[in-house]
């Protein structure tokens, strides 16, 4: 196959999944059929098969991907050595706000449809999630050790940090009467400031 082929494949591949995170979230996993995703893009449901093996595969990219660019961002501030733990943490917390804002079907998607996918991918993907959680505690703690985050337990605060975030799918419903960006600096403003131990914390 020529390169020129395999970017059509690429592409097309790309599409049929934008096309079926979209439907697992309007839908849920459950709901949606091959036909489905095959309607949306425009082909016979045969045809999906030429890019896919299945839909499964399907969900399992869209939780894995979402998994992946998680878990990279915050191994690019664990490895920020000079950083301060609240500086980690706020990068961390942006890049959160950030998906959920431009990339809310694959996040609502790797949320709430993860627990449809099959084994043993189901039981890794849940395992990386609580690896993911723990190195975040892992931040918070180092903030706590240092003097630069209030002294408490650790767990909860990672809880709210998520759950907090979490409420940017209201935002979306709301057809966003705040812009983005000001969304984004409220609540991370509202967050990091919530587990400063002195008000001497200044945003650069």
């Amino acid at each position: 196959m020529n390169r020129s082929a395999n970017q059509k494949m690429n592409i097309r591949k790309e599409e049929i999944y934008r096309v079926a995170t979209r439907l697992f979230r309007e839908k849920g996993y459950n709901a949606t059929g091959m036909r489905d995703i095959a309607l949306e893009v425009g082909v016979e449901a045969a045809s999906l098969y030429n890019h896919i093996r299945s839909k499964s595969e399907l969900l399992q990219q869209c939780c894995f991907r979402m998994a992946g660019d998680f878990s990279r961002q915050l191994e690019e501030q664990e490895q920020r050595n000079s950083a301060l733990a609240l500086e980690k943490l706020e990068a961390v917390l942006r890049f959160h706000i950030r998906a959920w804002i431009n990339r809310l079907d694959e996040v609502l998607v790797a949320t709430h449809e993860g627990k449809y996918l099959e084994e043993p991918w189901l039981t890794e993907f849940m395992q990386e999630r609580r690896r993911y959680m723990k190195r975040i505690e892992h931040i918070i703690i180092q903030g706590m050790d240092h003097g630069h985050i209030r002294r408490a337990e650790p767990y909860p605060i990672m809880l709210t940090i998520m759950s907090t975030v979490r409420g940017i799918e209201f935002w979306h419903r709301k057809q966003q009467e705040v812009s983005a960006t000001d969304l984004e600096d409220g609540l991370v403003d509202v967050i990091i400031r919530g587990l400063l131990p002195i008000p001497s914390y200044h945003r650069s």
